[in-house]
């Protein structure tokens, strides 16, 4: 398993966020956790990347390296996007390294894009070049924290192809957090609803009525409709 999280737990003010929370992700599987917001998904995707000292386990093993795409992009305006693409731990980028920040920037379709200015970019520009940040670290584990949700819905299908394309060239594990059940459907390998600090069990996409089940789990009701015709084998 490249993350395996037994009893995991998180609390704030008295309050259990995450309650004994268990989850496995295979090597190149991705799993996606969707729920209401504040319910505790990106206190769970920093407690997967080590950033929370205050969460608590009785066991967490996290591949390493790993790699966190936030829900911002996080670029530093002063800096080229070439330059951006290679923050992190470690030394500051110096000219040599270039070439491996324009081999991330391939990967997300922005070469052309590697001394351009992060103010000059659009939203889903700035979002490819936080990907491409995190792609450029080789990690064994990605953990994507809503990273899609401030694009406009044509921006956002744009960005759901090339993760498909990036996890078809390298099978990453990968966390995705989302409160939006189409994506968790359209990007997962399974889905998992985190409601009262745990995860309920696992909904495949191709499954039967996979939205329905998950939006029930939600608390959304399904709509009165007529008789429901049985699945397709």
């Amino acid at each position: 398993m490249s993350v395996r999280a037994r009893g995991l737990r998180r609390g704030f003010g008295g309050r259990d966020v995450l309650a004994g929370l268990d989850l496995d992700v295979p090597a190149g599987a991705c799993v996606a956790v969707v729920g209401r917001s504040g319910g505790g998904k990106s206190t769970l995707l920093r407690a997967l990347a080590g950033l929370d000292p205050g969460a608590r386990a009785d066991h967490l093993e996290v591949a390493d390296p790993t790699a966190v795409v936030f829900q911002e992009p996080r670029l530093l305006p002063w800096e080229p996007v070439w330059r951006n693409v290679l923050l992190g731990p470690g030394p500051v980028p110096r000219a040599s390294d270039r070439p491996r920040a324009l081999a991330a920037l391939v990967e997300v379709g922005l070469a052309h894009l590697a001394d351009a200015w992060p103010l000059t970019l659009s939203g889903g520009e700035a979002q490819r070049v936080a990907l491409a940040r995190a792609l450029h670290r080789e990690p064994r584990v990605l953990l994507l924290d809503e990273p899609f949700g401030a694009l406009d819905a044509l921006t956002r299908l744009g960005a759901h192809a090339l993760l498909r394309e990036v996890r078809a060239a390298r099978p990453v594990a990968t966390v995705l957090v989302t409160h939006d059940v189409d994506e968790a459907l359209a990007l997962a390998d399974e889905v998992r609803v985190l409601d009262g600090g745990r995860l309920t069990a696992a909904v495949e996409p191709g499954s039967c009525d996979a939205r329905g089940v998950l939006l029930e789990r939600l608390g959304v009701p399904r709509p009165v409709r007529g008789p429901s015709r049985a699945c397709s084998p």
